[in-house]
Formats: structure tokens, C-alpha cells, sequence
């Protein structure tokens, strides 16, 4: 099978992308999108996203880690996916698409895709960290001297102990900056079992604890070893709406590439 692709990254979050919209790319194996993501042998990605229609809607995303399997939520690649449909010709500066955790808006203005992720209404304190679910379940612990870290041994750890280990858990170190509104963050995820240089959904779960406002409107600025990102919400107690994840999403290259 001969694939066209495209590929896009979200402050170096990098995934592959497909226009399913003739839905030719429905047959895809978890072998084929493992190889796909591979970095070696492959075009190589933290995941892979299928541009799919669905009614009442721009666009559907459906998406896969690196590891082949179908995954919940992604934040930059819910941006990359809104780039990507504005790219090829869905000629609209607001949409509104479909994901597996349910409906998204998303806005494009200038460089900068604004997407607004679920209403999170229910944070896990566990000894000083805490667990909360923001399309996808991550936890999230603070440190100092985040960037010295061993975020892949440590991340490891957390994301297979006995409570995590069967669903998996995206793990995030935190670094509180001498700016209450400005954090940094890194991020072991889960299906890729790694560090990746940036995710969205962690990204907005560090922000949220991060509240510098406790019952009101705040804007954390979060940078990753990819780039920055800004997170925007409402809250109140350990209620969070209007959340709205904000950064570059950038076209890399396109190509095509043969897989059996």
C-alpha cells in the first residue's frame, strides 16, 4: 500500500498525519502505524493521526500512539490536526471536530491553534502530587532543577508501578519559575515510553495545578524542551472550564512511503 503523509509538530510533539476523508486508509494495522512512527525504519513520530469526516462537524481525529494502539486525547495533536485540515483546503479560521474524548473548538490566528480541551472537574491529591484526566490521565509531581532530570527513569517508574501499570499514566515533572504564571514542564507518555519534547494534555495538566487564581481566570505559560505553550481556564475549587491549550503547530514535510 502506498501512503501519502504529511508530517506536523506542536513545540517538537511530532506526529504523522493522513487525509481519510475516502476513508483508504481505514485498513491500517496496529503493525503498520508502529512502523510508520518508527524512527529508524520508518517516518518516524510520537503518533499518527487519521483526518476522518463525521457529520455536523469540520473533521474527526482519530488517533494512535507511537506504539500502534488507538489512544484518548491528544492535545498537540488535536492543534496539528486543526493546522493540517486548514492546510489542505478546510477554509475556516474556527472549527469544530470530533475526538474519542468528544467535541473540540479550536481557533487559528496567525502562527498560533488555540484548542479548547474538556471541562475537568475532579483532581487526585496523592501525597503532594497530584492525578487528573484531561482527555488523557496524567500524573503530575513537582520538582526543582526539572531540566537535570532523569525524566525517563523516573517517569518509567510511576507510569509502571502496580496502580498505573495495566492503563498506563502520563507522568509530568514540574518546575515552579519565580513567576507564579510561568512553569516548565517535561513528560514520560505513555504508548510512546519515553520522554517526548512536548504534550498537550500534560502540558494543561501542569498548568491547572498550577493556578496562581484559586476562583477566577488564569493564564500559565508553560515552557517544554520543545518550545512554549500557554494554558487559559476558569477556576473554581478543583472545577476547571474553559480551558484552552495555545501554540505553534508547523508543517514539517510531506512525502510518501510504501508499507505492506
Amino acid at each position: 500500500m502506498q501512503i501519502e503523509f504529511y508530517k506536523y509538530q506542536g513545540t517538537g510533539n511530532d506526529f504523522i498525519i493522513m487525509d481519510n476523508r475516502d476513508k483508504r486508509y481505514d485498513s491500517l494495522t496496529r503493525q503498520q502505524v508502529a512502523f510508520l512512527c518508527d524512527r529508524r525504519f520508518g517516518i518516524g513520530a510520537d503518533g499518527l493521526m487519521l483526518l476522518n469526516t463525521h457529520p455536523g462537524y469540520d473533521f474527526e481525529m482519530k488517533y494512535y500512539n507511537s506504539d500502534g494502539r488507538e489512544s484518548t486525547m491528544c492535545g498537540n495533536g488535536g492543534r496539528c490536526l486543526t493546522q493540517f485540515a486548514y492546510d489542505i483546503g478546510i477554509d475556516k479560521t474556527s472549527f469544530s471536530f470530533l475526538a474519542v474524548d468528544g467535541p473540540h473548538e479550536a481557533n487559528i490566528n496567525e502562527k498560533v491553534v488555540a484548542l479548547k480541551m474538556n471541562d475537568v472537574n475532579q483532581v487526585r491529591h496523592d501525597h503532594g502530587d497530584y492525578i487528573l484526566n484531561t482527555g488523557s490521565p496524567h500524573y503530575v509531581q513537582f520538582t526543582n532543577d526539572v531540566m537535570h532530570l532523569d525524566v525517563y527513569k523516573k517517569g518509567k517508574e510511576i507510569r509502571h508501578n502496580k496502580e498505573f501499570e495495566k492503563e498506563g499514566i502520563n507522568v509530568n515533572f514540574v518546575e515552579q519559575t519565580e513567576l507564579t504564571d510561568r512553569i516548565i514542564v517535561r513528560t514520560y507518555e505513555r504508548g510512546v515510553e519515553d520522554e517526548t519534547f512536548s504534550c498537550g494534555t500534560g502540558v494543561t495538566a501542569a498548568a491547572l495545578v498550577s493556578a496562581h487564581n484559586d476562583s477566577g481566570f488564569n493564564r500559565v505559560e508553560v515552557k517544554t524542551k520543545g518550545g512554549l505553550l500557554s494554558v487559559e481556564y476558569e477556576k473554581k475549587g478543583d472545577t476547571f472550564k474553559n480551558i484552552w491549550l495555545s501554540g505553534p503547530a508547523v508543517k514539517v514535510f510531506s512525502g510518501t512511503i510504501e508499507i505492506d
